[in-house]
């Protein structure tokens, strides 16, 4: 029995058969999932590279180039521009051509795009080819997220994406390396910077070949044999070892597919967007110009830089913590914590006066900031159904980015009307409205993808197990 295409079920009473998306949730975590994980998240930590080496090209051309804070503003946005187009159409093209080969072709997109970059002789040239790359990584990320969601055991599929999320800071890390030793290196640092970001298009062959296909996205598309191939590998992988108790789920007459804001959905559908609005303007705002404003601030280019690794470096921990609570909290709560630590880390750095208040409060927006993203991303995918579930992902995505294109250009006015303080201030306000709207979001803890919209209901997912009970 498979569930129906648009993933609506109500929890069975009587014993039968388990579907293939049952047998993948009850599953341990083995090793052929490791390497999904890998995998997908080394896209996503190229992924991270290329956006994070933007805030240190920006830095060294404000030095060499002589740009205004205007002209640095639109080489930033242009490339979310690029990621809120990219977000909305990769996710709809995966629920159409499947989750692997959108991932693999935006890999090569934006790889080719960034090496490319690297040859650009004026600003209006840069911008081009930064739209370029902004289609292929806003593409990417809720598509990627989405695989590795639809193959995640149930009772740790919150762990496993917010795994995935942690890649983002190793990405991140890189731009930071690059950017202290690449970039700051000379006046052709930048260039090599971006060369070195031409690596995922290579990476684009082993995503096409090593990774598996969503067996929900075969299944929704009536390519059962496939299906069923590649759910034998994952339990071949896990053979001998104790599988996990999954509640049936009954199919209930085929229906249209649910829209994203139709009476099912909306409701979520609100509150998801306001959450990636929210944490999108605050992230962007701050990351994309904090090696400008410490360079700005009085710090030389290669200490700016310094520091900022320093800060990137709060990530990971942020992200342990992250992966740790989303089982034990819950999605939303947990979520709703560490964008309220933004907030306050976000106050914080704007009055910071020293290098040590700096270095602290950074490293704490830092590890705040990162551990949310890690939530929202294991919450995002969990909200809808199978039909529109990478789709739902990449229009939150999308209008998420919206918020990244607006940043980038308002902090310059806002450097003017108030300093620092004013910049963080409104950032920490972006951080507290977004830690409202989690009220609105579904909490799906331990309970399978094929429950994520129960008919009748707009609000949370109805008779989700709180525990997993092992079956041994």
């Amino acid at each position: 029995m498979c569930p129906t295409a648009g993933g609506y079920g109500r929890v069975m009473h009587t014993p039968q058969a388990p579907t293939r998306a049952q047998r993948l949730d009850r599953l341990p975590f083995t090793r052929r999932h490791g390497r999904l994980l890998v995998g997908s998240g080394i896209g996503w930590a190229l992924d991270a590279m290329d956006v994070g080496l933007v805030s240190f090209v920006l830095a060294a051309l404000a030095a060499q180039w002589g740009l205004s804070p205007g002209q640095l503003s639109w080489i930033a946005s242009i490339g979310f521009l690029g990621m809120a187009i990219g977000a909305g159409a990769g996710g709809l093209l995966a629920d159409r051509i499947g989750r692997r080969q959108v991932f693999a072709l935006t890999l090569l997109v934006y790889g080719l795009a960034t090496g490319a970059a690297a040859l650009a002789g004026s600003v209006a040239v840069l911008m081009l080819f930064r739209f370029v790359i902004g289609l292929g990584l806003g593409a990417e990320l809720p598509v990627a997220s989405t695989l590795v969601s639809e193959f995640a055991p149930a009772r740790i599929r919150g762990r496993v994406v917010v795994l995935l999320e942690a890649f983002w800071a190793v990405g991140w890390i890189l731009a930071a390396l690059i950017g202290t030793f690449v970039v700051g290196a000379g006046d052709d640092g930048w260039r090599w910077g971006f060369a070195l970001g031409a690596v995922p298009a290579v990476y684009a062959v082993v995503v096409r070949r090593g990774l598996p296909e969503s067996v929900r996205f075969l299944e929704s598309k009536g390519r059962t044999e496939e299906a069923e191939a590649v759910v034998r590998q994952f339990e071949e992988a896990a053979a001998g070892r104790p599988l996990t108790d999954v509640p049936a789920v009954e199919p209930l007459p085929p229906g249209p597919v649910p829209r994203l804001l139709g009476p099912e959905l909306r409701r979520r559908t609100a509150g998801l967007w306001a959450v990636w609005f929210g944490i999108n303007f605050a992230y962007y705002g701050a990351f994309t110009w904090i090696p400008t404003l410490l360079v700005a601030q009085g710090f030389s280019l290669v200490r700016s830089f310094q520091y900022t690794l320093v800060i990137t470096l709060a990530q990971l921990p942020g992200y342990a913590l992250s992966a740790f609570l989303v089982e034990r909290w819950g999605r939303r709560p947990t979520l709703g914590a560490f964008l309220l630590g933004s907030a306050a880390a976000a106050l914080l750095f704007g009055s910071a006066d020293s290098t040590a208040t700096v270095l602290l409060a950074g490293s704490l927006l830092s590890f705040a900031n990162l551990g949310a993203w890690g939530a929202l991303y294991a919450t995002t995918p969990e909200v809808y159904p199978t039909a529109v579930r990478a789709g739902g992902a990449g229009a939150a995505a999308g209008f998420g980015r919206i918020a990244s294109i607006i940043a980038p250009l308002a902090v310059p006015p806002l450097l003017g009307a108030g300093g620092t303080g004013l910049v963080f201030a409104v950032l920490a306000a972006a951080f507290a409205l977004a830690t409202a709207a989690t009220r609105l979001l579904p909490e799906m803890r331990g309970a399978s993808l094929e429950r994520s919209t129960p008919r009748g209901t707009g609000g949370a997912a109805q008779n989700v197990p709180q525990r997993a009970r092992w079956r041994r």
